[in-house]
């Protein structure tokens, strides 16, 4: 009401517009494909607009329901796509062909992972091959790609060279090669952790692994992950972390287990990561919400990376002396705020 709203200051954002949107994305695309071959170039503005048309679109007829709660698209997924692109280097992607490849792998990781049944996915595909066709002009059909019996998935992975210095993020051109390399992966796992797994990896546990290494390399990388008991979602968590050389971090309820317990968890957790350099994955299953107050600090650390008033003065002291080495080897300056802000 007028009488309530005089005591505030009413703000109205609106929405970008496609043209902004397209403008700030071919922007961003075409600073990172300077060194890329010509044919790389060509697709940029194609991709971008290719990808707000098809958030425009998905937006419009995917509608969120009771049982689609989460078909809720916004420009962060957008952004999204666009993180993902910028994941490959000019060895790995250097044809006009697979840069389109790397398009529709990204925006499937962005929209399609999200859809719930084969009717909305099949209506991705189609939607999205239909976009590739006129915007990237490639001769590609949906059953070529998606309904032929020797069709391969479209997958792009890091852990195709175990042990590499520097994981490439490539295009899997044989398919049947992730199955033993994630065979030995788990050998691998089983000889250094006292917890053995026995997995079988056939094809959606194979994709499901891959999706979650591509998330696990993102900075602040994070998903939800849905099934019914016992289907495998925290066996693959911990070998896509095992894949992607991090850690992987549970915590241990007991009786007794409440807030304070689990933000000094949190707190180690963030020592390991911050002042250490760690990489960590953070596994936390439905089982272990002792309270509600637990999803709304992970809440906080999804969003700004830090839960308010965690540590208290003397804490981060030490965790301001912990970081001057970090920053001396970054080369930034070492003033508290620097510190805290690098942490």
């Amino acid at each position: 009401t007028p009488r309530m709203v005089r005591h505030t200051t009413v703000l109205c954002m609106p929405s970008a517009s496609d043209t902004a949107m397209t403008l700030i994305f071919t922007s961003i695309l075409t600073g990172f494909t300077k060194k890329f071959e010509d044919g790389v170039k060509g697709l940029v503005k194609g991709c971008c607009e290719g990808t707000v048309e098809m958030y425009n679109r998905i937006s419009a007829e995917l509608l969120p329901t009771p049982s689609k709660f989460h078909y809720t698209f916004n420009l962060r997924d957008i952004s999204k796509v666009f993180q993902g692109m910028l994941m490959v280097t000019t060895k790995t992607c250097n044809t006009g062909e697979l840069f389109a490849k790397l398009w529709l792998h990204e925006s499937m990781r962005v929209f399609y992972d999200r859809l719930i049944n084969v009717e909305d996915q099949e209506w991705y595909t189609k939607a999205a091959v239909e976009l590739a066709v006129r915007f990237l002009k490639v001769p590609w059909t949906h059953e070529e790609l998606f309904e032929a019996e020797d069709a391969q998935p479209i997958m792009f992975v890091d852990y195709l060279k175990p042990g590499a210095d520097v994981r490439l993020y490539e295009y899997v051109s044989n398919f049947s090669k992730l199955e033993p390399l994630l065979d030995d992966c788990l050998d691998e796992y089983n000889v250094t952790f006292p917890s053995q797994m026995n997995l079988v990896f056939f094809t959606d546990a194979i994709k499901h692994i891959s999706r979650m290494t591509r998330i696990l390399r993102q900075p602040r990388g994070n998903a939800m992950l849905v099934g019914v008991g016992g289907s495998g979602k925290q066996s693959s968590t911990r070998i896509s972390a095992f894949a992607s050389q991090m850690d992987c971090v549970q915590i241990a309820i007991s009786r007794g287990y409440g807030i304070p317990e689990f933000r000094e968890d949190i707190k180690k957790l963030m020592i390991a990561t911050g002042v250490e350099g760690k990489s960590t994955v953070f596994l936390f299953t439905d089982s272990q919400i002792v309270e509600e107050t637990m999803l709304e600090d992970l809440n906080n650390v999804l969003n700004s990376g830090e839960i308010p008033n965690l540590f208290p003065q003397d804490e981060m002291d030490k965790i301001v002396s912990g970081m001057l080495p970090v920053m001396k080897e970054l080369g930034l300056p070492a003033s508290r705020d620097n510190c805290i802000q690098q942490f």
